[in-house]
């Protein structure tokens, strides 16, 4: 047992002194912020950029009012000067496109004629935008023509906020819903990531104790199963604090930002209430603008979160680490390493998606439940429900699965590291590995 302490203290030193660790420790939690703020940046640039689109209205049944400007989009008449001589216009100057709205005998077939051209392809969103108004505009066009009144109907329209409660009478938010997936997606992917980079560090360093010859000398004093181990857990531990001293930076960076900037609840609060309401609710949220985050944030399970977390990091971690070192030992490079990472990497891959396309739309479904028991998935899929609250006996029977598959992994890893790291001048087949398997002693 002394012998394995000194193997993970010797990894846990090594790795934690190393100056890319320290410097990605300390640079990685602001690179992140800093690209998040780029894309926020770039995206603000983007929008800032005005589209100018002319019109001609051939059928005559638009008006001014019906293509409203909007911050990034203005429209221009063009319909008296007719389609080929705004053609050519456009095409010479600095506009984005050209709306043809045709004379048709009906609107049936006036809906299906409409034609834009623009110099480039045109965005999905503005696409959409162009249809919606001439969607509306035709079905007013439609209802008028069946005597139906118009106004009556815009006036029997009424938006609905439905209030959000559990069993128990906590009250939930759309807020807090977006903040779930956003903790759950980032907690999953976040762990693919750490078992990615610091799995493939523990391959590595075996690989370098291998080729090195280092490997003969320490095998002599120590058990192979002892040095993966040590290895295993070593790395596991500089990757658990990296990451405590990652989420200490990015809450005082979120804290720091939220409480000078905030986000704008006033209007994501007041957007779908009556206009004699709008004042009222401006001033009970105008001072707190970062604080209802904040408490939105603390109505999650951080706690339970925490704690699943680290013991999914570390299961996951350790399920995967054990596969890393039986293939580090088994090769001569990482060269070799190729033809044996795709079986290993699919099922995190695999997660990721299945917690991407499966959570996000039903935490509590078949898919998403049964992948978050299934062991080589469980560590990301299972982390992303939980937000969203897991009963106690579907965690239960997720870590269970996980322990005991890890043991099992462990094992066989073990059998094939024991062998594989006294292997020289030979590439590796499934073949080979599955012949060290059977070995026995």
């Amino acid at each position: 047992m002394s012998k394995l302490k000194l193997i993970i203290q010797r990894e846990f030193i090594a790795k934690v002194r190393n100056k890319s660790f320290i410097v990605m420790t300390f640079l990685s939690p602001l690179i992140m912020v800093g690209m998040g703020a780029l894309i926020y940046f770039l995206t603000q640039k983007n929008e800032e950029k005005v589209k100018k689109i002319v019109y001609v209205d051939d059928s005559g049944m638009f008006l001014k009012e019906d293509f409203k400007d909007t911050k990034t989009t203005h429209y221009l008449d063009y319909t008296a000067i007719g389609i080929a001589e705004t053609k050519k216009r456009v095409e010479a100057g600095n506009y984005y496109g050209v709306l043809l709205i045709p004379q048709q005998d009906s609107l049936e077939l006036l809906a299906k004629s409409i034609e834009f051209y623009s110099k480039d392809s045109p965005g999905m969103s503005l696409m959409n935008s162009l249809e919606s108004k001439i969607e509306s505009k035709i079905r007013n066009e439609k209802l008028n023509k069946f005597g139906i009144d118009i106004k009556k109907i815009k006036a029997s329209r009424i938006h609905t906020d439905i209030k959000m409660f559990n069993f128990s009478g906590e009250e939930s938010s759309k807020l807090i819903n977006g903040l779930k997936i956003g903790v759950g997606l980032i907690a999953g992917y976040l762990l693919m990531m750490f078992v990615i980079i610091y799995g493939t560090s523990v391959m590595r360093s075996v690989i370098e104790e291998k080729t090195s010859r280092i490997i003969e000398i320490i095998v002599s004093s120590v058990k192979p199963f002892q040095l993966m181990m040590g290895k295993i857990l070593g790395n596991a531990s500089a990757g658990l604090l990296q990451f405590f001293i990652w989420g200490i930076i990015l809450f005082v960076i979120t804290t720091v930002a939220s409480s000078m900037f905030g986000v704008d609840i006033v209007e994501m609060q007041t957007a779908r209430v009556p206009v004699d309401q709008i004042d009222a609710v401006k001033q009970v949220t105008a001072g707190d603008k970062g604080a209802v985050i904040i408490q939105e944030i603390l109505k999650l399970p951080i706690l339970k979160i925490f704690v699943l977390f680290i013991f999914y990091f570390l299961g996951g971690f350790m399920l995967y680490s054990s596969l890393f070192a039986a293939i580090g030992a088994a090769v001569d490079n990482e060269t070799d390493t190729q033809q044996f990472m795709l079986p290993i990497m699919l099922p995190l891959i695999l997660g990721v998606y299945v917690g991407f396309a499966t959570v996000i739309n039903d935490p509590h479904g078949s898919i998403a439940v049964l992948f978050s028991h299934i062991p080589f998935t469980s560590p990301i899929v299972m982390l992303m429900r939980v937000p969203f609250g897991v009963s106690w006996y579907e965690l239960v029977i997720s870590m269970a699965l996980l322990l005991v598959t890890f043991v099992l992994m462990v094992w066989l890893a073990a059998k094939i590291y024991r062998v594989g790291i006294l292997m020289y001048g030979k590439k590796p087949t499934y073949k080979d590995l599955y012949t060290w398997l059977k070995y026995k002693g």
